[in-house]
């Protein structure tokens, strides 16, 4: 019996003129799963959120990568840190969710750590004539900051971000996405495959009906473009109408000229950062397996420099989160359904229409990093 592996080989090895959907083994196979955290997870960049949610010294932020808890925070220099979130003691986590402290405590033994994550103080230490305060700095982990994102990774060899963003950084250099602040964040668990969620953002095929009663009729099929993706992500663009004035460029807005004052980006960063941008707002998903039935997100949004100034921005951002937990609502729907559907011994995977090329190059980059550590390859 081929397992899942074997199933996406066989997927991706179709053009996409004859591409279809991933076979409902990649979704739903605890096997694939492990080898998804081991060569995808602990490997790539994993976005934990915006540099403006830590602005002063000691906010930090919690996440589990790969199985890994990890700690991001602004240390006392106002550098962005990642550092694993596990006392170097007897091992208990540090910190959890959000927050700001002045120096990290163990909640056990009261271990206390600088926000440098150099050991401070040890209670009843001094008889253990091996114990050297020096020998038990927090690990650190490798953290980029890219376009006001927060990008952190396991892998001591992955290319900087800069380097793997760099195509995208020319596409959309001129909205100006690192000075747009964020003015909102919370966290959900579907379910759903994480997959299932991220496919569920590259194309927006299903928007005039998963979306119906909201964004629905905001875009058109015809005018949806979805060239071929990158290396690193994928992309797809819509001319927005004026029917949400937040997507299009503030009147104050003179970077942006032409169509690019209504075109809304739709860029999936891989494996799991999910951005819609617009010259007004952005908001985001950051996707993150919790089995292969369920899927935790970070999600946040917030608006351009020109609207975070306008008089009318409190009203603006009302408007836009009502909008965006509708649409959430809805894409929790479809994607729970999916998610049920692929699990049925009778599901099959279709073809994919012109408007899921993003969905194909997704498949790829798959099975891409999965081969390639199978071949003992990597980055």
């Amino acid at each position: 019996m081929k397992d899942a592996v074997d199933e996406l080989r066989e997927n991706v090895s179709r053009p996409f003129e004859a591409a279809r959907a991933m076979p409902p083994s990649v979704y739903t196979s605890d096997a694939f799963l492990q080898r998804e955290l081991n060569d995808i997870f602990a490997q790539d960049w994993f976005c934990a959120g915006r540099a403006s949610s830590l602005l002063g010294a000691g906010d930090y932020l919690t996440l589990d990568l790969a199985n890994q808890p990890v700690i991001v925070l602004r240390d006392g220099t106002g550098d962005l840190r990642a550092m694993a979130n596990v006392c170097r003691h007897r091992m208990s986590t540090l910190l959890e969710g959000r927050g700001t402290v002045r120096r990290i405590v163990c909640p056990y033994h009261a271990w206390t750590y600088n926000l440098d994550g150099t050991l401070r103080g040890a209670p009843a230490m001094e008889q253990n004539t091996g114990f050297c305060k020096s020998e038990n700095t927090l690990p650190e982990i490798r953290c980029e900051e890219w376009q006001g994102w927060i990008f952190v990774t396991l892998n001591p060899h992955a290319p900087p971000v800069a380097a793997q963003l760099a195509r995208l950084e020319e596409m959309i250099g001129d909205f100006g996405m690192a000075e747009y602040t964020e003015t909102f964040t919370e966290t959900h668990v579907w379910d759903t495959n994480w997959k299932v969620l991220a496919e569920n953002f590259m194309e927006s095929y299903h928007l005039p009906v998963c979306h119906a009663g909201t964004i629905g009729g905001l875009s058109k099929l015809e005018e949806m473009v979805c060239p071929p993706g990158e290396a690193a992500f994928n992309y797809h663009t819509i001319l927005k109408d004026d029917t949400l004035k937040i997507a299009l460029a503030h009147p104050d807005n003179t970077r942006l000229t032409g169509d690019r004052r209504r075109m809304t980006y739709l860029i999936a960063i891989y494996p799991s950062l999910m951005i819609t941008l617009t010259p007004g707002y952005f908001w985001y998903l950051s996707l993150h397996p919790k089995g292969p039935g369920q899927v935790h997100i970070s999600h946040g949004g917030g608006m351009s420099p020109e609207f975070i100034s306008d008089p009318e921005a409190k009203a603006q951002l009302d408007q836009l989160r009502d909008l965006l937990k509708r649409v959430n609502e809805e894409d929790r729907g479809c994607t729970e359904k999916v998610f049920r559907g692929l699990s049925s011994a009778t599901a099959r995977p279709g073809p994919l229409s012109h408007l899921e090329r993003p969905n194909y190059d997704f498949a790829q980059y798959i099975y891409g990093r999965i081969a390639a550590a199978a071949d003992g390859g990597g980055q």
